[in-house]
């Protein structure tokens, strides 16, 4: 009986994860404020971040919340800081675009779902080089030794972004002024 409680909290848990991953990224898509599209995001990459808990990665979700969204999501912040104002009238959508970001998300959609629904979800005995099973140590050895030219790229790639945000703002602030 206690098992069988145990497990209606876990669906209830699991459903609640997937509702706020779900809500965040509408909220990520829908409203035309771009500062709610970020905390939308953010609502949602905190959304996966549970979804790697329900899979026993604790050090993937935390990372997870660390980098995505503690390091992109304030990135994006700073960007729309440096940015147009957000009190300018925007633009009207045009149709056409929405219509195709509207057919590419269900493809993808409809992608997405018949990938997940087509594997078989049991656990992987793939082993690393060396024989041993995937674990948090044997990923974290490889991160930190054979892929550690990956997070330089990456950090590098923050920077260009960071500051072609800061230059693109400049611009828009010379032009409207």
């Amino acid at each position: 009986m206690e098992t069988s409680g145990l497990n209606i909290i876990m669906q209830a848990a699991f459903w609640g994860t997937t509702a706020v991953t779900i809500a965040g990224a509408s909220i990520a898509v829908f409203p035309r404020n771009i500062l709610y599209n970020v905390l939308g995001l953010a609502l949602a990459l905190t959304g996966i971040a549970g979804f790697y808990l329900f899979l026993g990665s604790f050090f993937i979700a935390l990372m997870q919340l660390l980098i995505y969204v503690g390091a992109i999501c304030i990135a994006i912040v700073f960007a729309i800081m440096l940015s147009r104002p957000l009190h300018l009238e925007t633009p009207p959508r045009a149709t056409p675009k929405v219509a195709m970001g509207l057919a590419a998300s269900a493809i993808f959609f409809v992608a997405a779902v018949s990938v997940a629904l087509k594997t078989d979800w049991r656990p992987s005995s793939a082993r690393v080089a060396d024989g041993s099973l995937w674990s948090v140590e044997n990923i974290g050895h490889a991160l930190l030794t054979r892929y550690e030219l990956v997070f330089e790229v990456i950090s590098l790639v923050l920077l260009v972004a960071i500051i072609g945000a800061v230059i693109t703002a400049g611009f828009s602030r010379r032009l409207s002024s």
